[in-house]
């Protein structure tokens, strides 16, 4: 946005005028929604004045043929709020999605940056276990952990960079600082262990829990005072069984203080709102609910959820679906802690002695985890990597044989679904 009136328009004329007079050019507008929102939709003042720069814009791409030599490119996080004028054909009629990375795209994004550390072993061993550990990393985040580990290294004075310094390099990426020097009292601290004894222990005999990586009660951030890292899987469909297992194991903590201490505490807040928005949408999103039946009523993206797109009747009937469904939840939970109290009071005891617990630290105490999924999981590939079944990938694909002076083969493409 301008100051003066007119200068908006003036600038976007004298950008086309370059960029037609350089041809061939690309011209990138990055973060477009802040001109390119739709008409008569948010702001006050200073309305008009964008409304005209996103005038002006369409006017100078209306003017492109297909031999201008002109390229016109735009990002946005925010698509959905773009005035439709800007999407139509001859303008931004393309649009590209670009997700965050998957586990494969991870591991070659760590090989890049790994190529500028000094490591104890070879790139490959830390770029596949990586992948495994950063579910939802973007590009950015993955910087980070290397730029991390590698000042860790420094700090602890290493030689070289090693598993270890990743683990805490991504620990603090994820929860924050440590703050070992924060005042906790002895009863405070023994809260926490139960907690998070309670989540270990409850996602341990669930099914469809996702494998436990490791539990903590070192103060991180400004918040937490312990978490159970896990290692989800990369599932694009959930069934209501797999949700109802999360959410029981997402209880967990509230369920140990409960059922050892004696006494619940503030420490689930935030617990109870995963479990809220977790509920919530299988009811009114995902038509998991016999009473509301196949509807579904997503938030809306914009955040104006003035006017519910259903009666005060559903909404009450939506409201108590999810007050039954998180109690049928709880009690399952409370009865598995009652059943491995034991265990979970032997954990929480040498959380209290060790601060760090891993899974070998459980198996010790638990046994082994009494469901085994059939399917490579995420800490399969963070204990071995997954080169092997990349082979036997290789090994079952048909390679198509082309004659010389035929067309080459097809390259594999991806196709948006």
């Amino acid at each position: 946005m301008e100051m003066f009136v007119g200068v908006g328009p003036s600038r976007v004329r004298n950008l086309f005028q370059e960029a037609r007079a350089a041809a061939p050019s690309i011209v990138f507008i990055d973060e477009i929604d802040a001109i390119g929102r739709a008409r008569g939709r948010g702001g006050l003042g200073g309305n008009d004045e964008r409304e005209s720069t996103l005038n002006q814009l369409l006017v100078e791409m209306d003017g492109f043929g297909t031999t201008a030599g002109v390229v016109v490119l735009a990002g946005t996080n925010r698509p959905d709020i773009l005035d439709k004028a800007l999407l139509r054909p001859g303008r931004f009629d393309r649009q590209i999605t670009i997700d965050k990375p998957d586990i494969k795209g991870r591991d070659q994004i760590f090989r890049i940056y790994l190529k500028k550390i000094k490591l104890d072993h070879e790139p490959s061993y830390f770029s596949q276990r990586l992948a495994a550990l950063t579910p939802g990393f973007a590009g950015a985040d993955i910087a980070n952990v290397c730029n991390e580990a590698a000042l860790i290294a420094a700090r602890r004075g290493g030689a070289t960079v090693t598993m270890a310094h990743f683990d805490s390099a991504i620990d603090r990426v994820i929860g924050g600082l440590e703050k070992k020097n924060r005042v906790i009292s002895k009863l405070e601290r023994r809260t926490v262990a139960y907690h998070e004894s309670g989540h270990a222990v409850a996602g341990w005999f669930l099914e469809h829990a996702e494998p436990l990586l490791k539990v903590t009660i070192v103060p991180r951030g400004t918040a937490a005072l312990g978490f159970a890292q896990y290692v989800p899987n990369e599932n694009l469909l959930m069934t209501k069984e797999q949700l109802f297992d999360m959410t029981c194991m997402t209880l967990g903590g509230r369920a140990a203080e409960q059922v050892l201490i004696g006494r619940i505490s503030t420490g689930a807040q935030n617990d109870l709102e995963k479990v809220t928005k977790m509920t919530y949408a299988q009811v009114a999103v995902y038509g998991f609910s016999d009473k509301v039946g196949l509807l579904s009523f997503p938030p809306r993206d914009d955040g104006y959820d003035f006017n519910k797109p259903y009666s005060n009747k559903t909404g009450a009937i939506i409201d108590e679906e999810v007050r039954e469904w998180v109690g049928k939840a709880y009690e399952k939970t409370l009865e598995l802690i009652e059943e491995h109290k034991e265990q979970v009071a032997e954990i929480a005891e040498l959380l209290l002695e060790k601060e760090v617990l891993h899974q070998e630290d459980l198996l010790k105490v638990l046994g082994e985890r009494p469901f085994k999924s059939a399917e490579v999981t995420n800490y399969d590939r963070f204990k071995s990597g997954f080169e092997d079944s990349e082979k036997e990938e290789a090994a079952t694909t048909v390679t198509p044989v082309v004659d010389e002076g035929g067309p080459p083969p097809l390259e594999p493409q991806v196709v948006p679904t």
